[in-house]
C-alpha cells in the first residue's frame, strides 16, 4: 500500500465503496471481536448499505471523513454534533499506516470547530488500545445495539480535567 494518504470530506458518491469498506473492515479485521458469531456478524453489519451510507453522509449533524490512498477508501470516520465517533474503520490491510490517526486528527478538529469539549465511542476490544493510545479514557463494557460488549471510550478535548479512574468526567462542561 502507498504511504500517500489523502483525507477529505465524504461525499454521496463514496456511498458503495465506503460500504464495502466498513462490511470489509468488520469482517476481517474485526474477527476477533464477533468470532463469526452469525447472529452478532449480521446485526453489526444489518445497516451497512449504500442506501444507508448515503443517508448518513447526507445527514447536516454528521462530519464524515474517508481516507484515501491511490483512489480507494482505506478508511472513514463519522462524527455526530452530540459528540459521538460512530464510526471510525480502517482497512485491515492498511492498519498501522497512520490512516487512523488522521482520520482521528479530522475530526476532533471538526469536534473542536462544533465546541464539542468531549467525545465518545463504543469500541471493540480490539480496537480499544488505538483509541486509548490517542487520548481515550475506557470507562468499562457496554453491550452495543448489535449485540457485540464494547468497551465505552471517551476523551476530552478540551483538558479541563484529569479523568485517571473516573467512569465519567464530572467536570463542568
Amino acid at each position: 500500500m502507498s504511504t500517500r494518504i489523502e483525507i477529505r470530506r465524504a461525499v454521496p458518491g463514496d456511498a458503495t465503496a465506503a460500504c464495502t469498506l466498513l462490511r470489509r473492515s468488520i469482517e476481517e479485521g474485526c474477527r476477533a471481536d464477533h468470532q463469526g458469531q452469525p447472529g452478532v456478524l449480521d446485526a453489526w453489519l444489518g445497516n451497512k448499505t449504500p442506501a444507508n451510507v448515503v443517508t448518513w453522509f447526507s445527514a447536516p449533524t454528521n462530519y464524515v471523513v474517508v481516507a484515501e490512498s491511490e483512489g480507494e477508501l482505506i478508511g472513514l470516520t463519522l462524527l455526530t454534533q452530540a459528540g459521538k465517533l460512530a464510526l471510525c474503520y480502517v482497512l485491515p490491510d492498511a492498519l498501522r499506516c497512520g490512516v487512523g490517526r488522521a482520520l482521528l486528527d479530522a475530526v476532533e478538529q471538526q469536534a473542536r470547530a462544533w465546541n464539542i469539549s468531549k467525545l465518545h465511542l463504543h469500541s471493540p476490544s480490539g480496537a480499544s488500545q488505538f483509541f486509548e493510545r490517542h487520548g481515550y479514557i475506557n470507562a468499562g463494557k457496554e453491550r452495543a445495539c448489535y449485540g457485540l460488549e464494547c468497551d465505552l471510550l471517551w476523551k476530552r478535548l478540551d483538558g479541563a480535567c484529569d479523568p485517571a479512574n473516573k467512569r465519567f468526567c464530572n467536570c463542568s462542561e
